[in-house]
């Protein structure tokens, strides 16, 4: 889940680039591709993965 929503904030950026579309400081392209690399860290970190159980073997 959380590696869609880093490809709909890479998307974005891009579109906000690639268009030149002028937008206040925050919601910059760089920003946006910044909170598209930090959900994706956090995907790959395993978080939003849901919650696994272990099984000891016997």
């Amino acid at each position: 889940m959380l590696a869609i929503v880093s490809a709909a904030l890479f998307f974005i950026a891009f579109l906000i680039d690639a268009a030149d579309i002028s937008t206040n400081h925050t919601f910059t392209s760089t920003n946006v591709m910044l909170l598209g690399l930090t959900v994706l860290a956090l995907h790959f970190a395993g978080v939003g993965s849901g919650f696994t159980v272990r099984r000891r073997a016997r």
